[in-house]
């Protein structure tokens, strides 16, 4: 049986600092809603993670059991939500993968991953604002992708000491997890490549949040402009992490009060004349089985 404790609000507030930040421009529904998704990801993902032991196991009776227990906490939640459980067992697939060694070999396998473990917390939470849209599907999957980008960007350090690499092995060759992790492993040249690659993610990054504001047209009005905040205040992350230009820093990144203040107000400026940005959708990635459930 599924263990955990649904919270609307003290983890999200605790945890994910970005989007408690914004989550006050959402509607107090969407919020409370929110709040349980995002313990529920953490959850599970706190269990991928903060064990030295492999969870595969667990995780994959976890799939077992949102397949055949309706009654469960998570399903009970997922059935309120509309969200078709399909979608959170393709999470749970991607915190598989990071029982392992993981080490992402090419773009491809980074946006695929990107998928399991941020695309469907996207799609998700696109359902607990009341989109209606299918057309909106693709851009939540691509806004999920482009902040877990901007996560990998940040926190390729913390990874590494967990043995796990998520910039593409071809855009660092050569590039071991000692030259990662070692603080004594100083050396120019790999910092230079390390650091490049950081960027690229970032570029990368970037075509997937302009894809997801594509979508926001699809959105609610009343929970636009918070989730509008949130991308950019993610977003800043990466913005902040460029301007260390080709420094590896083995320092998290992180944006301060007044610096998501400021993003904040940028944003409640720009979203006023969206409408006349357009954003455009753009195919950037292969098509996902459960992208229109």
């Amino acid at each position: 049986m599924i263990d955990l404790k649904l919270n609307s609000s003290t983890d999200l507030k605790r945890e994910g600092k970005s989007f408690y930040w914004a989550s006050f421009f959402l509607p107090k529904s969407s919020k409370k809603k929110a709040g349980i998704l995002y313990s529920i990801c953490r959850h599970f993902d706190d269990i991928a993670d903060k064990y030295s032991e492999d969870q595969t196991n667990y995780l994959k009776d976890t799939i077992e059991e949102i397949k055949k227990n309706k009654n469960n906490k998570v399903n009970i939640f997922l059935q309120k939500s509309k969200i078709n459980n399909s979608i959170f067992i393709d999470l749970i697939e991607g915190l598989i993968l990071d029982q392992q060694k993981i080490r992402i070999q090419n773009k491809q396998e980074l946006i695929k991953y990107s998928y399991h473990v941020a695309g469907t917390v996207g799609l998700m939470m696109s359902k607990i604002i009341g989109v209606k849209n299918e057309e909106a599907a693709k851009s939540a999957i691509d806004l999920g992708i482009g902040m877990q980008l901007t996560n990998i960007a940040r926190d390729v350090y913390e990874d590494s000491k967990m043995k796990r690499i998520y910039l593409p092995a071809n855009w660092i060759p050569n590039i071991s997890l000692k030259n990662l992790n070692n603080l004594n492993e100083f050396n120019s040249e790999n910092d230079e490549k390390i650091s490049k690659a950081i960027h690229k993610v970032i570029t990368l990054s970037e075509k997937f949040y302009r894809n997801g504001f594509a979508g926001l047209k699809y959105i609610p009005f009343s929970s636009r402009l918070g989730i509008f905040i949130a991308a950019n205040v993610y977003r800043g992350i990466g913005i902040k992490i460029k301007y260390n230009k080709k420094k590896y820093s083995r320092e998290r990144i992180y944006l301060n009060s007044f610096e998501k203040f400021i993003i904040t107000i940028k944003s409640l400026l720009l979203f006023i004349f969206i409408p006349l940005i357009d954003y455009k959708y753009q195919k950037i990635r292969e098509s996902l089985p459960n992208e229109n459930l």
